[in-house]
């Protein structure tokens, strides 16, 4: 589901760890809050990586419910099974969210979340949600606008060229500002829009903004953008500033609510 990146056991371990930092796990619930999943709904999770989405929608609908977690990942979903294994009304299936493999109408219910931003083509996605939803159901979007990242550095033209590589790396960084658009031309009339706040204030190896700035520097460094000496002390000034409780990492992401037509 993911184009131009491998989620392969080490990588999707790690991201495990990082979706349970307390700045992502309050994320979660407020999806949760928002989606609103009620007792007996089929809902399905678009890339629900290690599954920790979809254990929790599936504590709300119970089990006259369904919920199915769908990703591209053979160890995210291992992962996501394993969470999951004492919960008879989840399933998981390896797919592609630009060809979901069920039938029009089939969910009350759609989560796609952090997912858009690594898919060419994203109106194929968009239709394919509308169409497996049933008329009135509901879909919760959630993507980042990385232009947006606020990062404490004392070299702020390196942390640029950093995200920028991470700009060229992804499909679409900055996604939020047009899915309102794009929702409503694919049969969707939206209904909240609202920012969550990704915010760091220590610096956590295994956390989730250590590892994307982690991922940043790697990328430009294989892209040659920046020099091996430069992302390495680019990465040390960060431990040090979270050894010297001056770390500050914050980025919004953008939740959109909205029903089918």
């Amino acid at each position: 589901m993911a184009s131009n990146f491998e989620y392969g056991e080490k990588e999707s371990k790690h991201t495990e760890r990082a979706y349970l930092a307390p700045e992502v796990v309050r994320q979660r619930m407020r999806t949760l809050e928002v989606l609103a999943p009620r007792s007996g709904e089929n809902i399905i999770d678009i890339g629900c990586g290690p599954g920790l989405l979809v254990h929790d929608l599936a504590t709300e609908v119970g089990t006259q419910g369904c919920v199915v977690g769908v990703d591209t990942s053979p160890a995210m979903l291992e992962l996501a099974e394993r969470r999951c294994a004492d919960l008879p009304q989840v399933a998981f299936a390896a797919g592609d969210a630009t060809n979901l493999a069920y039938d029009d109408a089939t969910f009350d219910a759609a989560a796609c979340i952090q997912v858009l931003l690594y898919i060419d083509d994203t109106d194929r996605v968009l239709a394919e949600i509308c169409r497996v939803l049933k008329p009135g159901g509901r879909v919760l979007l959630m993507e980042t606008d990385w232009r947006g990242m606020v990062l404490s550095s004392d070299n702020q033209a390196l942390s640029a060229k950093m995200a920028a590589a991470w700009g060229r790396k992804v499909p679409s960084p900055n996604l939020p500002v047009r899915l309102g658009p794009l929702l409503r031309e694919h049969g969707f009339a939206v209904v909240a829009v609202e920012a969550f706040p990704i915010l760091s204030t220590s610096y956590r190896r295994e956390g989730y903004s250590a590892g994307m700035l982690a991922q940043f520097a790697s990328l430009a460094r294989k892209e040659g953008t920046v020099s091996e000496t430069d992302s390495r002390h680019w990465l040390n000034e960060l431990k040090r500033q979270g050894a010297e409780d001056a770390y500050f990492f914050c980025v919004n992401r953008f939740l959109f609510l909205a029903v089918k037509r």
